[in-house]
């Protein structure tokens, strides 16, 4: 699913208009977005899933075009952990 698509989904669902349902789920992004830069970074949704802000490790990896080892360096990502109820419904 798009965006588009989830926004068009969202309007229909709520019956609002696209522009209400668009500026919605901006809003969501930006929530999230702004709670994930935190220091420890954490969004739970009950039901759904928790976004959380995890430190990954300098390491070493592999050119595969040239098999020369380089340097990774250490990097914040997001971690997506699904709720009881998302599982339960897939």
């Amino acid at each position: 699913m798009t965006k588009a698509e989830l926004i068009e989904k969202m309007a229909k669902d709520a019956k609002i208009t696209k522009v209400a349902a668009g500026v919605a789920l901006e809003s969501f992004i930006d929530g999230v977005t702004k709670s994930l830069k935190k220091k420890d970074g954490k969004v739970t949704l009950v039901g759904f899933g928790t976004f959380q802000k995890s430190r990954r490790k300098a390491r070493k990896g592999r050119n595969p075009q040239t098999g020369e080892t380089i340097k990774i360096k250490a990097t914040n990502v997001v971690k997506f952990k699904p709720g009881k109820k998302l599982k339960d419904s897939i």
